[in-house]
């Protein structure tokens, strides 16, 4: 069979890499094209790169699906303004309910104190809630996903920052343009470093010192790992601590109409409608997801109003407020108490963590918009109205929010605040829900069940065990606490950590993604920092009034969290320490006691490079291996979503040909946010482009086993190639689009029974499926057009570019590959055997006593008690096969 010899052009690959490079800022985008230029200059002749046998390269390339602002209209961003009202501003929209009576838990000392504590309202609003989060953090989102996770995410793909050890000199994400030309020709790079000195911009010079020093210093990489996970934490922890205050104000309100209520009939009434709460949760939120926009909407229609209402009746004169100078009077005034007393301020902007974290379910303009004129005016009016009201009745402030309303309106307020309360509480079980499930998807959270409550809406989803625990703990904190003041303390001690390393974690991406202005970088990092650490203050000074609630939930998640992680290294390390060669697999699949067995076998193994230590282990005690064979490795990329066309990856370990029968690697790369298919689904999705790969490996006759195998990279962009094949293609007889696989094997099997016909070879990339080509006329010998599918094709060669080639072939070539696709599909009708290697992990003899009471006892009781592997995985009792092997690390 011919090889396929491809040429990479120089200005190609420079427009590639200049595609795939992120974003720089605009003022030294003109350094970054006279960079480019001469490249494209000094780099004139094809060059090909040396193949490297490794699929996380690869596995890291897959295309997000992003956030794409430009392609929504008026009339879908106005659509999901509405409904982010209720999915986002529930938490937000009723913390009106808490905050003045969480700040002055001693009583209003002077009245002037709320002007002071009115303008801290206003301004901690409109600095942490707008300018922070809406027009600044909801910017660094992973690919249209938020949240603390999702910022370490987006640094982790600038950045090799992460812990696992499955990075090579080739696996950058980012492009390797640069690096493809430096490869080919080794003595640019000299003159290429001198270029990137003198042309990169200061901002650029000081993303790359970031960059290093997150790559090269392990303290700071193990640093931002913890704060993430610190952060993760809390935000699990807030909520259970969210239903509590919440539900909690709202049902405080029945004193109004019921003053016989005691304190303790309060709680337990709150306690019920938390358990009720808590169990429906396993119906999904889009049951009854259209009703959550309208009655947020009413609450925050019914609370501006009543603002209103209160300001004009009471006191127009706290409008002053916003004057800042209130704020240092308040100060002055009050010293100590009034530094306390931010721990109540920051309540005001409870629930803008949720905000980040849901961003996936909307667009930033959408929430834009919603949030500047929806919820702003909304909230201010009825921290202006209470104010108002407290002014005149300052000794009502206990119980601020149902004080002011008008009498008429108590019950239609009460049903609304209550509905609002339990709206807001569920965006944070969902968010604590979602979390969960991205840490469990990058190695750091224990097994559990996730269940996707929605075929629509696929980020909606359940976790029966971790629903039970928050549900208790909810409780739990609701019958200790009794009030709103306690659990304000220790539901404050988790916004504002989790604000603060959000700050950290946007300063970096603010240095190495966006690579702003040093000095805008300091002026964020400085005022949102400073005013953080202030609040942080606050609420740690009355750490034991319940600040230590958070405190102490947090630890346990964190401990379980750091736990799994550093056990999940160490296996992957020892793994990649013994891995084995091909030279090895080849050995033991050539014994003369080996027997094959009918069938598809799917060996599920962590490693994404080589075979795992456990294959000979099997092999030496069932000497026996399936027809078809594949190491399947489920890689969750750092990216929320990875599209299906690109799920499955494949390289040839042995071949039938080489005497050890046919034997296969693959990796299945999801997103963090995709949910695993079930058993069935996925062996036949893999199987199925398992034949694609077969079919591509053959037509294009690459042996990437033979040493010093080489396979051109090529660059090309879709419509350039067009362009090329208009060109050389002089007469054209017919114009179609291309077919797809099964009408273009139809036609071929067609042809070669009958006649001897001449076919072009055409490859195209995914996203040339819509254009055209021609077909030349006969001739003598045959070709494989019709063989191949452009949009299907899973090579190297199809997912990196265009490429266009002639590939004569023989009908007894056509006949074997045909033949490859159909035994492979008899052997899956025989069935498919799931084998999963069971490791147990144990700490070494001589290892330390921590190390000892770390993995053989703590660990051991999380994996005992955690999901096991065949059931994440879905796979039936009947078609598992286990393999036990004993790891020390």
């Amino acid at each position: 069979m011919a090889q396929v010899q491809v040429q990479v052009q120089a200005a190609a690959a420079t427009m590639e890499m200049m595609l795939k490079k992120p974003q720089a800022s605009s003022s030294c985008s003109d350094d970054m094209a006279d960079l480019e230029r001469a490249l494209a200059l000094e780099v004139a002749a094809p060059t090909t790169v040396p193949r490297q046998d490794s699929l996380y390269r690869d596995a890291t390339r897959a295309a997000g699906g992003g956030n794409h602002e430009g392609q929504d209209g008026w009339a879908r961003t106005l659509r999901l303004a509405f409904q982010c009202v209720g999915v986002l501003y529930g938490d937000i929209g009723t913390s009106p309910l808490y905050v003045y009576s969480s700040t002055f838990t001693g009583g209003i000392r002077h009245t002037d104190d709320l002007l002071g504590v009115l303008s801290l309202i206003i301004y901690s609003f409109l600095l942490f809630t707008i300018i922070k989060y809406v027009y600044i953090a909801l910017r660094a989102n992973d690919d249209g996903d938020g949240g603390t996770f999702a910022l370490y995410s987006l640094i982790s793909r600038h950045a090799k920052v992460s812990l696992v050890p499955n990075h090579q000199a080739e696996d950058d994400i980012n492009g390797g343009g640069d690096e493809a030309v430096l490869a080919a020709k080794p003595s640019l790079r000299g003159s290429v470093r001198r270029r990137t000195v003198q042309l990169a911009s200061s901002r650029e010079q000081r993303a790359q010192w970031v960059k290093q020093l997150l790559e090269t210093s392990k303290p700071v990489r193990i640093s931002l790992f913890l704060l993430t996970v610190l952060a993760t934490a809390m935000v699990i922890s807030d909520a259970c601590l969210t239903p509590a205050i919440s539900v909690l104000s709202a049902v405080g309100g029945l004193k109004e109409k019921a003053p016989n209520l005691t304190t303790d009939q309060i709680v337990w009434i709150t306690v019920a409608i938390l358990v009720l709460l808590f169990a429906v949760q396993r119906f999904g939120t889009d049951k009854v997801g259209y009703l959550f926009a309208p009655v947020v909407l009413l609450w925050l229609l019914l609370i501006g109003g009543v603002g209103v209402y209160n300001l004009l009746r009471h006191d127009v004169g706290v409008l002053r407020a916003f004057n800042p100078k209130y704020i240092l009077d308040y100060f002055r005034r009050n010293g100590r108490d009034a530094w306390v007393s931010l721990g109540g301020v920051l309540l005001c902007f409870t629930g803008t963590e949720a905000l980040f974290a849901d961003l996936g379910y909307f667009s930033v303009r959408s929430i834009q918009l919603s949030f500047a004129f929806g919820l702003v005016p909304a909230v201010l009016l009825a921290y202006i109205g209470q104010a108002a009201f407290l002014r005149r009745y300052p000794d009502q402030v206990a119980n601020t929010f149902y004080q002011s309303t008008p009498e008429a309106l108590f019950w239609p307020t009460f049903v609304l605040a209550l509905a609002a309360s339990v709206i807001g509480s569920q965006a944070m079980i969902s968010c604590a829900f979602a979390t969960i499930s991205h840490s469990q998807a990058l190695g750091c959270f224990p097994r559990v069940k996730v269940l996707h409550t929605s075929r629509q809406y696929q980020g909606q989803l359940y976790i029966p065990e971790v629903n039970f625990l928050l549900a208790l703990a909810a409780c739990v904190v609701t019958l200790a606490a009794k009030t709103t003041t306690v659990i304000a303390e220790a539901h404050g001690i988790c916004v504002v950590l989790v604000m603060l390393i959000t700050t950290l974690l946007l300063t970096l991406v603010m240095l190495l993604v966006w690579r702003v202005n040093a000095a805008w970088v300091a002026l964020f990092f400085f005022v949102f920092a400073a005013a953080e650490s202030a609040y942080l203050s606050s609420v740690l000074y009355r750490f034991a009034h319940g600040g230590y609630i958070p405190v102490a939930m947090s630890a346990v998640l964190m401990a379980v969290m750091v736990l799994w992680h550093y056990v999940h290294v160490r296996r992957y390390e020892y793994e990649l320490e013994r891995t084995v060669s091909h030279d090895t697999v080849r050995e033991l699949l050539a014994r003369r006691d080996l027997v094959r067995v009918p069938g598809v076998g799917l060996f599920y193994t962590e490693l994404v490079q080589g075979i795992p230590p456990v294959f000979p282990h099997l092999v030496e005690k069932i000497p026996s291996i399936h027809a078809v064979l594949l190491f399947v490795s489920v890689k969750h990329l750092p990216v929320p979503h990875v599209d299906a066309a690109e799920r499955f990856l494949f390289r040839q370990v042995v071949s039938e040909s080489g005497g050890g029968g046919r034997v296969f690697r693959c990796v299945a790369r999801y997103g963090y946010r995709d949910p695993l298919e079930e058993a069935k689904d996925f062996a036949a999705s893999l199987v199925e482009r398992l034949q694609y790969y077969v079919r591509d490996v053959n037509l294009y006759g690459v042996d990437h086993q033979q040493a010093g195998a080489r396979v051109s990279y090529p660059s090309s962009r879709c419509d350039s190639m067009a362009m090329a094949r208009q060109r050389s293609v002089g007469n054209m007889n017919m114009m179609r689009p291309s077919a797809s696989y099964t009408e273009s094997l139809a036609l071929s099997r067609a042809r070669s029974s009958g006649m001897t016909t001449t076919m072009m070879l055409g490859m195209h990339s995914a996203s040339c499926t819509d254009q055209q080509r021609a077909c030349r006329p006969t001739a003598a010998g045959v070709f494989a057009e019709e063989m191949l599918t452009p949009a299907e094709s899973f090579s190297e060669l199809s997912r990196m570019g265009s490429v266009q080639a002639a590939v004569k072939m023989s009908l007894e070539e056509m006949a074997r590959i045909e033949e490859e696709q159909r035994f492979i599909e008899r052997e899956m009708e025989k069935g498919v055997v799931y084998i999963l290697g069971e490791a147990e992990v144990v700490a070494r003899p001589h290892s330390s006593l921590l190390n000892k009471v770390m993995v053989n006892y703590a660990y051991a009781f999380l994996r005992k008690n955690c999901r096991q592997g065949e059931k994440m995985l879905a796979i039936p009792k009947s078609q598992l096969l286990k393999v036990g092997m004993t790891y020390e690390i």
